[in-house]
């Protein structure tokens, strides 16, 4: 098995024996949790896709392009997928992720970020938030579409660049294989343009959970062994300049990159999004 087959499997395993079980009241569903959930993965021995399900490439893959952009409109991403119409607000808009880093808080976080690393690589500044403590959560009025992967660093430590990926909810079977590809192919992007190797990636979840219309296919997965060889990521040149001219190419490149070394277990039937 790959790196990451190892390790999602193994957070996989820890929830199902030690998960504590509570009702959910968003959802109405039951879950099994364990609080302070963390993970590295080293990006520099492969790309963390997991082999031990089939997952759709596509959708990962154009949903970083669409956070690059700095989109807040769903339709530029529908022929790709149609995961965020859940979580569309009463304006037609979803506002988290790429267009808080880059238009809501009246800065281009992600540019500066960049711009700042290139200046001073051994800053520990690089820091993009996603949280907007004036309207999301707590007495706040409910919104569909509050961040879960609310803040990510970028540090490059020893000529590599890492990334600390910090989330306060995660759906650890269907939501978290597709979060770290994503995350990934941001860290290799953004390494691209800073002209630096890429190094670990580190995911940090307050809320590991998963519902209880997921245990079986849970159990099925942990029982799953894999001789995947590990996947390597070919990016074609200028990526983060292309995703942010809207180069949808860029997708069917880098998926036809991964698809040619991707040989996945069949997929888990049955699995939904809460």
């Amino acid at each position: 098995m790959t790196n990451f087959d190892k390790t999602y499997q193994k957070l996989v395993k820890q929830i199902l024996e030690e998960g504590i079980e509570d009702k959910n009241s968003r959802s109405g569903y039951v879950c099994k949790a364990i609080p302070g959930a963390h993970f590295n993965i080293d990006l520099s021995k492969g790309f963390p896709l997991l082999t031990l399900r089939k997952l759709p490439l596509k959708i990962f893959v154009a949903e970083q392009l669409w956070f690059l952009l700095g989109e807040n409109d769903p339709e530029w991403l529908r022929p790709y997928t149609k995961i965020w119409d859940d979580f569309i607000e009463e304006d037609g808009k979803v506002t988290s992720y790429g267009y808080r880093w880059r238009k809501h808080f009246g800065r281009d976080q992600l540019s500066e970020l960049i711009k700042h690393l290139k200046e001073k690589p051994t800053s520990r500044h690089g820091v993009v938030i996603a949280w907007d403590p004036t309207s999301d959560g707590l007495t706040g009025k409910p919104r569909k579409n509050v961040p879960c992967l609310f803040a990510f660093t970028l540090n490059i430590i020893g000529g590599k660049l890492c990334m600390h990926n910090i989330i306060r909810s995660n759906d650890v079977f269907l939501g978290l294989p597709h979060d770290v590809a994503g995350f990934a192919l941001l860290q290799h992007i953004i390494a691209q343009e800073l002209k630096v190797r890429v190094g670990m990636y580190s995911h940090s979840i307050s809320n590991a959970h998963f519902y209880s219309d997921q245990y079986e296919a849970a159990e099925e997965l942990i029982k799953r062994t894999s001789d995947h060889s590990e996947i390597q990521l070919h990016l074609p040149k200028n990526s983060l300049k292309r995703a942010e001219s809207g180069d949808v190419t860029l997708i069917d490149e880098i998926v036809e990159d991964l698809k040619s070394q991707y040989k996945p277990l069949k997929a888990i039937k049955g699995i939904r999004a809460h």
